[in-house]
C-alpha cells in the first residue's frame, strides 16, 4: 500500500498529551508504524560524554504511531484523510496524494 504519511509532511497529532499540536515530519519507519514529528513526544535521554558530544540530561523527539498522526490539510490546516488519484494521461500518469477535506493535491 502507498504512504500515506511521508517524510517532510506538517501532520497534527490526534490522541496523546500532545493532542492538537502541529509538527514536521522528520522520519518514518513502516516496519514499527511509527514516525519521529519535529518537537512532538519530547523525552528526556540521559546521555554519557563523548569527544563529540556533551554529556548531561538531552531532550529529544520520541516516536510516535502512525494511527495517532493525520496530514493537516494544505488549506486551512485541519487534519484530514488522504485519498490517492491519478494525474495526467497514458504514460505520463502519476499517483498524487489528495486531501480528502478539502480535495486539495497534497503533493504535486
Amino acid at each position: 500500500m502507498a504512504a500515506k504519511i511521508r517524510k517532510g509532511d506538517k501532520v497534527v497529532v490526534l490522541s496523546g498529551r500532545d493532542r492538537g499540536r502541529t509538527g514536521e515530519v522528520l522520519e518514518v519507519r513502516p516496519a514499527a508504524e511509527r514516525a519521529l514529528v519535529r518537537g512532538i513526544n519530547m523525552v528526556k535521554r540521559h546521555q554519557k560524554q563523548t569527544p563529540q558530544q556533551e554529556g548531561g540530561i538531552i531532550s529529544k523527539e520520541g516516536t510516535i504511531h502512525l494511527s495517532n498522526l493525520a496530514i493537516a490539510d494544505p488549506k486551512d490546516g485541519k487534519p484530514t484523510r488522504v485519498g490517492f488519484k491519478f494525474v495526467g494521461e497514458g504514460d505520463a500518469r502519476k499517483k498524487v496524494r489528495v486531501a480528502k477535506r478539502s480535495g486539495v493535491e497534497i503533493d504535486g
